[in-house]
């Protein structure tokens, strides 16, 4: 087995001789470069399978030679963890938004940096197994890929990056507690824990998401039925819950809820499921700081939801290809999820015999209809 490549880009020797004694351990192999120039002429000598880059550099600062890293095909599957000693929310952000899969802050925590080393070169070693597992069948799906890819968002990459990402940062925190639990302080271990439950948790919310999924494909194709019930549609319940979806992403803020009470014919979870998705991708594809409006009226015989965002937006051949395990743009913008959020709400909006309209104008808004019949 190949033993790990960490690269370290650092413009203060020092600095790279703490990482490297704190690293002393682990079973890695370390390089060292002073610069973000010297970093990018020699990526193929160093051939990174991790690299911990500092952001305060001279010349080209680590948000920018992430930046360029990202954007070679061949070292896009590098994880990339920033050293930094900013702390706002903002410079953070720009950090991950560049492409950076995680950061650090400085003075380096031992415990922390030997967890999200661990986790990181586990996560690119499965993604080098799934690449050397797509090679061997590559003269099979040869005649496929191209349009897999386009109907699918490359569902196999996806699926298995969301699977394994929250996957491995539990193994990784279980396979450190489990090394070093008798020299960590009781704060440690909470804190690992506290990754470990934040991993568990994604991984729950995939697995809920799929098995929601070929519920409502089983029920229509009606091998398997479901109870749609009804629901008496509560301002106030409502709002809390999706007030509670946004804080999870420091947004509550920005969400405004204006909802008329109704009976609809459509059960609390199944009505939960169409908002939490709808709400999640508003969330998703919209920058901070923005308003996404989530409204409710009564219009006849049927109830109007409408959930407005002032975000990415979708092209009109977009809208035309919404599909299940479908990612537009996956590749530019990184976000989590597999793509089915939409189709979920679809599904769920067909089977209660409602109707879902897309009105989007592409990188400016994107408002989703939604009519369902009253009980």
């Amino acid at each position: 087995m190949n033993i790990p490549s960490v690269l370290v880009i650092d413009d203060e020797p020092d600095n790279f001789d703490v990482i490297e004694a704190l690293l002393s351990n682990q079973d890695y192999q370390l390089h060292y470069a002073a610069s973000g120039q010297e970093a990018i002429a020699f990526l193929e000598t160093y051939n990174p399978d991790l690299i911990l880059l500092d952001v305060m550099m001279p010349g080209i600062d680590g948000i920018e030679v992430c930046r360029q890293i990202k954007t070679m095909s061949k070292w896009q599957a590098v994880p990339i963890i920033m050293v930094t000693a900013l702390s706002s929310k903002s410079d953070l952000a720009r950090c991950l938004t560049t492409g950076a899969d995680d950061f650090i802050s400085k003075p380096v925590n031992a415990v922390e940096l030997r967890a999200r080393v661990h986790s990181m070169l586990r996560i690119k070693q499965h993604y080098d197994n799934i690449q050397s597992l797509s090679h061997i069948q590559e003269n099979t799906i040869n005649v496929l890929e191209n349009t897999l890819n386009e109907l699918r968002g490359n569902l196999a990459s996806s699926l298995s990056h969301e699977l394994n990402t929250p996957l491995n940062g539990i193994l990784g925190m279980i396979g450190l507690l489990k090394d070093d639990l008798e020299d960590m302080d009781l704060a440690e271990i909470r804190e690992m824990l506290g990754w470990a439950d934040t991993s568990a948790r994604r991984l729950e919310n995939l697995t809920k998401r799929l098995l929601i999924y070929l519920e409502l494909e089983l029920a229509a194709n009606r091998q398997q039925p479901i109870d749609l019930n009804w629901t008496h549609f509560s301002a106030s319940a409502i709002e809390a819950a999706l007030k509670m979806q946004a804080q999870g992403v420091n947004r509550s803020d920005d969400l405004i809820c204006v909802f008329e009470e109704a009976d609809i014919a459509l059960s609390e979870r199944y009505l939960l499921t169409i908002l939490h998705e709808l709400v999640d991708n508003a969330l998703k594809f919209s920058p901070p700081q923005t308003i996404i409006q989530v409204s409710s009226q009564v219009l006849g015989e049927m109830l109007k939801l409408s959930i407005h965002d002032s975000g990415r937006g979708m092209t009109t051949e977009q809208i035309a290809k919404i599909d299940a395990f479908t990612q537009f743009e996956r590749k530019t913008y990184e976000q989590q999820g597999i793509g089915m959020g939409l189709k979920i709400a679809q599904k769920v909006v067909e089977l209660a015999k409602g109707e879902l309209l897309i009105n989007s104008i592409y990188q400016q808004e994107t408002t989703v209809d939604i009519t369902l019949p009253l009980k």
